[in-house]
C-alpha cells in the first residue's frame, strides 16, 4: 500500500460515458481533481467521451478505439452488468498494484466483491440519497401533484435496481456521501456511521464567476431555477412562493430545463403568469446564473445538486431546502428552508426582496468561501477520504487477524 510519501493508487470504475452529462460530467471532474492533489489514477470507463488531464491512465470497458457497445442496444442495466464483469476481472491481475477502488452504482457489485477478497478497500460514490428513500420520497410528491412518470425514469420505482444497489451498499466497504443530507438518508435506514465518510463535489472556476455588473437595489429580484423540471426539484414549490411573495411585482423568475411529462400542464397557471420565464434547456447557463440575484433549488431529493456549486461561484445567493445536498450555512451565506415548505420559502424570498443590504451580505459572504468548493478542492477532499479508508481498512484487518 501506498507510504507515506507514496501517491495513492486508485482504481476508478465508471459504466458510462465519462465526460458527458450528469454524473458523467460529475466523474469526469473528480478524476481530474484526484489527479490534481496527486493521486495516480488507473480510469475504467465504459467508454470516454471527453479527454482527462495528463497522469489518467484509461481503459474503457466497452469501447475499442472508435466502436463503442451501444448502450441503448444492450440496456443500462446489461451494459453496467458486463463493465462490472470486464473490472472485476482485470482487477484479479492488479492484485497489490492497487490501493483503493472507487465505484460508481449499478456497475460495482462483482467489482467490490472481487476487491474484498484480494484485501483491496473501497468506496462506493452515492449521487444521490439512499435509494429506497428517494424512491418513496418521489412517489408521494407525484401522488400529489397526480403525476405519473414516464417508464424507465430514474426515479420511477424499481426493484431490480433497488435490489442491486443494496447489495452494493453491503459490498462496498465504504460509502461515499457528497452532503450530510445523503449521509442522513443512510443512517435512517440503519447504517453505521463509521461506513459513511463524506466528500464533495465542485465548480469549474473557469466556466462560474461573478459577473462586474452593478446590482441596482430599486430593481425587482432574478431568481433562477436551473435543473430538471420534474416533481423530485420542486419546481412546484419555487412558483407558489415567487408568486405569493411581493417579489413577483417587480421582479422576474427564470426557469431553465426540461419539463417530465404531464409536470408543466400541472403548473400551467403558475408558469403563465408575467413575471415567469420559460427558457427550456439553455446552453448559457453560466451567463444567466452572472445576470441573478438568487439561485433557487426546493428538492425534495438529491445528492449535491451541482448547480448550487456553479450558483454561489457565479454570484447567486442559494434559496434552497435542506434536501438539496448544498454546501451553505443558512443565514451566513444562504437561506435554507425545510423541505417541501413552501411558507417557509415564501418568507425567504419576502426577506430578501425587502432587505437588500442582506442579500449582498449572503452574497459577499457565499463568495469570499467559494474557493472552498472548486472541484480542485473537492480532489483533495477525495484523496483524503481515501486515506481515511485505507486507515480504516487496515485497522479492521489487525483486529480481525488479532
Amino acid at each position: 500500500m501506498a507510504g507515506a510519501v507514496d501517491p495513492v493508487r486508485v482504481l476508478y470504475s465508471f459504466p458510462h460515458r465519462l465526460g458527458s452529462s450528469r454524473i458523467c460530467h460529475t466523474a469526469w471532474q473528480q478524476v481530474n481533481g484526484l489527479l490534481a492533489a496527486g493521486a495516480r489514477v488507473l480510469v475504467f470507463p465504459g467508454s470516454l467521451y471527453r479527454e482527462l488531464a495528463p497522469g489518467a491512465v484509461v481503459k474503457p470497458t466497452l469501447a475499442y478505439g472508435k466502436f463503442r457497445i451501444p448502450y441503448r442496444v444492450l440496456g443500462t442495466e446489461r451494459a453496467c452488468a458486463l463493465h462490472d464483469s470486464i473490472v472485476s476481472r482485470r482487477l484479479e491481475q492488479l492484485a497489490g498494484e492497487v490501493d483503493i477502488v472507487h465505484a460508481w452504482p449499478l456497475g460495482s457489485l462483482r467489482t467490490l466483491k472481487t476487491a474484498a477478497r484480494l484485501g483491496i478497500p473501497t468506496v462506493l460514490e452515492r449521487p444521490n440519497a439512499h435509494t429506497r428513500f428517494a424512491y418513496e420520497v418521489v412517489r408521494k410528491e407525484c401522488e400529489k401533484l397526480d403525476i405519473v412518470l414516464p417508464p424507465g425514469h430514474e426515479h420511477a420505482y424499481n426493484p431490480r435496481v433497488l435490489a442491486k444497489e443494496e447489495a452494493e451498499y453491503s459490498a462496498a466497504f465504504r460509502l461515499l456521501c457528497p452532503s450530510d443530507f445523503v449521509t442522513t438518508t443512510f443512517l435512517d435506514q440503519g447504517f453505521d456511521k463509521e461506513k459513511l465518510v463524506r466528500d464533495q463535489y465542485g465548480y469549474d472556476e473557469s466556466v462560474y464567476h461573478p459577473g462586474q455588473q452593478t446590482r441596482d437595489a430599486e430593481r425587482g429580484l432574478t431568481m433562477l431555477f436551473v435543473g430538471g423540471c420534474a416533481p423530485r426539484k420542486g419546481l412546484h414549490y419555487a412558483l407558489e412562493a415567487w408568486l405569493r411573495s411581493p417579489a413577483c411585482r417587480k421582479g422576474k423568475f427564470i426557469v431553465v430545463g426540461a419539463f417530465v411529462p404531464g409536470y408543466a400542464e400541472k403548473l400551467s397557471s403558475m408558469l403563465a403568469h408575467a413575471s415567469v420565464e420559460v427558457l427550456g434547456h439553455r446552453s448559457d447557463v453560466p451567463e444567466l446564473m452572472r445576470r441573478s440575484d438568487l439561485l433557487v433549488l426546493p428538492s425534495i431529493e438529491e445528492g449535491s445538486a451541482l448547480v448550487t456549486l456553479e450558483g454561489r461561484a457565479s454570484g447567486c445567493v442559494l434559496l434552497v431546502s435542506d434536501a438539496a445536498g448544498a454546501i451553505c450555512r443558512h443565514m451566513e451565506n444562504a437561506l435554507v428552508h425545510r423541505a417541501g415548505d413552501a411558507d417557509q420559502l415564501t418568507e425567504h424570498l419576502d426577506l430578501l426582496d425587502a432587505n437588500r443590504e442582506l442579500l449582498e451580505k449572503l452574497r459577499e459572504a457565499s463568495l469570499s468561501t467559494a474557493g472552498e468548493i472548486t472541484w480542485k478542492a473537492a480532489g483533495r477532499k477525495l484523496l483524503a477520504a481515501y486515506l481515511q479508508t485505507i486507515a480504516a481498512y487496515r485497522q479492521s484487518a489487525e483486529v480481525l487477524s488479532d
